[in-house]
């Protein structure tokens, strides 16, 4: 999508003020110039120059109404009706005044976030279909057989098939539900970094602040955000994860393997793992980008040397 084109335009007071002006001075104007050209070039002359001038300087100031006032208007209503509507419309480029301007980006930035949600609830509910088939289709296989009455040994086994699907199962709908909640956030606020990691659960690694200092974030958002990074580093085989306070935001890293180039592009896609077979949702981050991005923030990965690092940052 394109976004819009700044030129300088004037703003609306200057445009409205123009328009009363106009309104104002062509009355007058017209009745001088009858009194001044009446008597050189006659009075019916005189009054069909003046209308004319009328003429042409009220389609001057009508155009100019149209381009800077009008014509956003409309463009901006269809933009929001078509959006309204389901489609993709193509957003507007160019606005008359700077006022336009930003009430244009500001209902265009709203309309692509309603769209993204929309979209993303969607292929939420596509993944967890798919997702839920395969511990679905166990409890329901293990319970068949174990209507047949079969041996003691078997019995158990398929016991603990159900038992094992029923967990797959609970450990997806929680961390949906942490989705879910991640995207209302604990409202604006600020933290400590130190503060909020001495409170995170224990883990099977070391959490270090390298570098200490204030986060635009409430602590019940950021305490969120560390431990799920943590708990994916640690999943992943990192023995250590160090927090740095950045001008820019907040920079996480730890020492484990890191991301391949393969998967990089798709980190933070809802249910993309690399350890489905260990138990992994792949909700994780997606859970850290939902929670940032609902206080305006963003996360992304940064150039490391050793394991991953991700750089954190806020409007």
């Amino acid at each position: 999508m394109r976004g819009i084109v700044r030129k300088w335009r004037p703003p609306l007071a200057l445009v409205v003020g123009g328009a009363l002006v106009g309104v104002f001075a062509l009355p007058i104007l017209g009745l001088v110039s009858l009194r001044l050209w009446g008597d050189v070039l006659g009075w019916g002359e005189a009054a069909t120059l003046v209308v004319v001038l009328a003429l042409v300087a009220t389609t001057v100031l009508g155009l100019l109404l149209w381009r800077l006032v009008l014509r956003p208007v409309y463009a901006l209503t269809d933009y929001a009706r078509a959006m309204k509507a389901g489609e993709a419309p193509q957003a507007p480029t160019q606005f008359g005044t700077p006022e336009f301007s930003a009430l244009g980006a500001s209902v265009m930035a709203m309309g692509n976030s309603l769209h993204s949600r929309a979209e993303g609830m969607k292929a939420y509910s596509d993944h967890v279909a798919h997702e839920l088939t395969s511990p679905l289709t166990a409890i329901r296989g293990a319970a068949e057989l174990l209507e047949t009455a079969p041996p003691p040994d078997d019995a158990a086994t398929l016991s603990t098939t159900i038992r094992a699907a029923s967990d797959r199962m609970q450990t997806l709908l929680d961390d949906l539900g942490h989705h879910a909640r991640a995207a209302t956030s604990a409202g604006p606020g600020t933290s400590r970094l130190s503060a909020v990691a001495a409170d995170l659960p224990e883990m099977t690694l070391d959490i270090g602040v390298a570098a200490d200092g204030a986060v635009p974030l409430a602590a019940q958002d950021l305490h969120t955000i560390l431990t799920q990074l943590a708990r994916n580093a640690a999943e992943h085989g990192a023995t250590r994860l160090d927090l740095s306070v950045l001008e820019a935001g907040m920079q996480v890293t730890d020492d484990g393997p890191g991301i391949s180039m393969g998967n990089r592009a798709r980190i933070f896609d809802p249910f993309f793992t690399t350890r489905r077979e260990q138990g992994g949702t792949g909700m994780g981050l997606s859970i850290v980008r939902s929670l940032l991005a609902a206080r305006g923030g963003r996360i992304s990965l940064a150039d490391s040397t050793q394991g991953a690092a991700f750089l954190i940052t806020f409007d």
